[in-house]
């Protein structure tokens, strides 16, 4: 590890932690692929609600930010001292530094075993082509090939699990309003124009509207399905971010009643579409296209580059749960983004014991020593005896709440912009 530091022109020292969230924030938003569940509030969120939030930095010799990772800790119920990990759309750095990334995920590693993890997820907010492997303009990215192969020969493997969604659909921001709208299609267009014809006015929201939201969220989990998380939730979700200056809801109305919503995060140069929200009332009217075009032209005058729709379907075909909301995010001139998705089956670090047990006792879990190697929690090696509860902790991975935006139950194909953004449970 030390040649590897070396030969990196990082510093000999161990990555550092920082304490500052001013600082942490201006590191993160400094380096590449910079992602708002990166974002010091982010942690402090998940702090409230049984995780305990870390952030790392490394250094190159001239003190320079090289990679940052906030890593997201919580133990085990009623293993107290063994944990599972989870590094949130990280980390972040230069994933083209094949010395950079090999010692960050090393480094990582190393922190797993020190903190009795039994498993530490990653999660990258890597592009690794653009376009559906199926689809014909599918592009692979040259940075695929040579990361996957990296993570690979260190022992990670590729999780079935996904937390986040591993596709997106991104906008470039870098344009005006008249190359903006010409990139869509002509149905997304009519409706924008159509839901000014209807009288469809969209202001910004502030903290005083929190409540308002959460009733529409409410509305709209029962209309479409999904599960939603208790109010005061949403009040230090959008509400501690919003206060940061890193949050901004806007909401439709007609003849003064508000008709539907939506709430954006910026991080960076990066504006992402998380919450979207709708009533019964005034479908016709179009509000939540007008709705999306509004936000998207407040991230640019925000100085975003990028607008994350946040999600995509895994396949393109119509009997995707995700294919109308797909439909109605791709009419915005969209482009789909294959990233690498959540590695833990590209794995955690896994505590094993060498045997298995007398019959009848329990392993001695203080007694179970770190495997070298890496293993998914999920799939015990034959043979050997996993920690008490290791399988219900990867379990429970996807229903608490150390995710970001992304429900645990998908829409139906909804063919309006409301969604559950984030994962919550």
């Amino acid at each position: 590890m030390d040649r590897l530091r070396r030969r990196r022109r990082l510093n000999a020292v161990p990555p550092s932690l920082i304490h500052d969230a001013d600082e942490w924030n201006r590191l993160v938003r400094s380096l590449p692929h910079a992602h708002v569940l990166q974002s010091w509030q982010w942690g402090e969120l998940k702090s409230r609600y049984g995780w305990q939030a870390e952030r790392w930095l490394w250094s190159d010799d001239a003190g320079k930010p090289a990679a940052a990772a906030q890593i997201l800790r919580r133990p085990l119920p009623r293993l107290r001292s063994i944990a599972i990990l989870y590094v949130p759309r990280g980390p972040c750095l230069d994933y083209s530094d094949a010395g950079l990334r090999r010692l960050v995920f090393q480094d990582l590693q190393n922190m797993a075993r020190r903190a009795g993890a039994i498993f530490l997820k990653i999660d990258p907010a890597v592009t690794l082509g653009r376009g559906l492997p199926s689809s014909p303009d599918a592009v692979d990215e040259p940075l695929a090939a040579p990361l996957t192969s990296d993570l690979h020969s260190a022992g990670w493997r590729f999780s079935p699990d996904q937390i986040q969604f591993r596709n997106t659909l991104l906008l470039d921001l870098r344009q005006g309003d008249d190359a903006l709208l010409a990139a869509m299609k002509q149905k997304t267009r009519y409706n924008i124009r159509l839901a000014e014809r209807h009288g469809v006015k969209v202001r910004l929201g502030g903290l005083d509207d929190l409540g308002l939201l959460y009733r529409m969220y409410a509305e709209t989990s029962l209309r479409d399905h999904f599960v939603i998380r208790h109010e005061g939730y949403y009040q230090e979700a959008w509400g501690s971010f919003l206060r940061a200056g890193n949050a901004q809801p806007l909401i439709a109305e007609v003849e003064g009643a508000p008709v539907a919503a939506l709430v954006v995060y910026r991080f960076g140069e990066t504006c992402w579409y998380f919450y979207g929200m709708s009533r019964e009332a005034h479908r016709e009217a179009m509000p939540n296209h007008l709705l999306q075009w509004e936000a998207i032209r407040w991230a640019r005058a925000q100085g975003c580059a990028v607008y994350d729709f946040w999600g995509a379907p895994d396949r393109l075909e119509g009997d995707d749960p995700m294919w109308g909301v797909y439909r109605f995010k791709e009419g915005f001139g969209a482009q789909l983004v294959r990233t690498l998705g959540a590695c833990p089956g590209m794995c955690g670090v896994r505590l094993l014991g060498s045997a298995r047990p007398a019959r009848g006792r329990r392993p001695d879990v203080g007694s179970l020593p770190v495997q070298g190697r890496l293993w998914c929690a999920a799939r015990p090696h034959p043979g050997r005896v996993g920690l008490p509860g290791a399988s219900r902790a990867l379990r429970s991975l996807h229903s608490i709440d150390a995710r970001g935006p992304r429900s645990s139950a998908r829409p139906r194909a909804s063919t309006d912009a409301a969604k559950p953004g984030l994962r919550e449970e």
